[in-house]
């Protein structure tokens, strides 16, 4: 995927292409297709489950950034990361943790995968060049809105996150994220980090070998 067209407007409508297009490049790996069934470097899921969760960020991207919203819109990502499901629950089998759907797409196969991803580039790309795409998005399976920017911003996490967690999976090299794709997604996660820990927690962790501690955003 080339790098942000001057058709985009500012804001993270290109940053979110160029890391889609960094991810899409490890899902095409022929590494992906060969360890399929094996287990991936997360509890419980697939290397093919991984890879069609990663590859989902861009199909929600396509199905949602062109639809009306009608959902209470949320001031910020933060407050969506301090009130989502998945970061609230105590147990990975908790309903916000539920991987079915990841299971059920990898049974179809890292090449309908692929076929899916393409499909969902080309729809979200025209979206986002076009001006079709909404300024506000609705994300249904929370039950509240954000803007456009905050939208892509929690895709482009988990494009990150999990890109990282493919490349482990796979035993590879993580690749490389243009920093305008990355620095979001650090920043981001440094936030978090020091609300759910502290500042003298995420502090000492970063500078001083002797008071690290075992730390995370979520």
């Amino acid at each position: 995927m080339q790098a942000m067209d001057r058709s985009i407007r500012q804001g993270l409508d290109g940053a979110f292409l160029d890391g889609a297009g960094v991810a899409a490049g490890l899902l095409r790996h022929a590494a992906v297709a060969d360890l399929w069934r094996n287990d991936s470097a997360l509890p419980e899921m697939s290397v093919g489950a991984l890879a069609c969760h990663l590859s989902r960020q861009m199909t929600r991207a396509a199905q949602l950034l062109g639809a009306p919203s009608t959902l209470p819109l949320l001031a910020s990502v933060d407050e969506h990361y301090a009130r989502a499901g998945w970061v609230t629950s105590t147990s990975p089998h908790d309903p916000a943790n539920d991987h079915t759907t990841d299971d059920s797409e990898a049974e179809l196969g890292h090449t309908q995968m692929l076929e899916r991803l393409e499909r969902d580039t080309s729809s979200t790309t025209g979206q986002l060049r076009s001006g079709m795409a909404q300024e506000t998005i609705d994300i249904p399976w929370q039950g509240w809105a954000l803007r456009r920017d905050d939208f892509l911003h929690t895709r482009l996490l988990e494009v990150v996150v999990h890109t990282t967690d493919l490349a482990e999976s796979l035993q590879l090299p993580t690749p490389e994220f243009p920093e305008p794709a990355f620095a979001p997604v650090r920043d981001l996660l440094a936030r978090l980090a020091v609300r759910r820990h502290g500042q003298s927690a995420v502090i000492s962790t970063l500078t001083r070998r002797e008071r690290a501690r075992n730390i995370s955003a979520f």
